[in-house]
């Protein structure tokens, strides 16, 4: 197997959904808790150098989280501070949870409810991916409630 260079990582451009998923799976490659990765991309497409772990969010997007939202308005929120901040025009999500492949009604919850946050939050969201025991799944559009 071949591990992916940190210095490629932050050259080469991973445009394509494969080339996506591949990245993620390079990085990753398999579950070992419950957790959610941001990767941060740049305008060309290519990766910033800061990947984000966030272990401990809520079981569900939409619990209120004082004044401020809902859990995943808090967090699209929190994320357009690191946009910024880092210069990244797109982000990557990946869901990491031990188990199979089979999206669960939490993935699709939490899919749906950030996705939605962050567009109210005008985030580019590339692309959501599950992270389980035996690699990486694509989550579609579709797939998100």
């Amino acid at each position: 197997m071949t591990r992916l260079d940190a210095n490629d990582a932050t050259r080469v451009p991973i445009s394509t959904d494969d080339d996506i998923r591949q990245r993620v799976a390079d990085l990753l490659q398999r579950a070992i808790r419950r957790q959610w990765w941001t990767l941060y991309l740049d305008e060309n497409d290519v990766q910033r150098p800061v990947l984000m772990p966030m272990a401990r969010y809520p079981e569900h997007p939409h619990e209120p989280c004082g004044d401020d939202g809902t859990a995943a308005e808090v967090m699209a929120n929190q994320l357009e501070n690191i946009v910024t901040g880092i210069g990244a025009a797109k982000v990557i999500f990946v869901w990491e949870r031990p188990g199979t492949d089979e999206l669960t009604e939490a993935d699709r919850m939490w899919a749906g409810a950030l996705g939605a946050a962050c567009r109210s939050a005008a985030i580019a969201v590339r692309a959501q991916l599950l992270l389980h025991d035996r690699g990486v799944r694509w989550i579609a559009l579709d797939d998100a409630v």
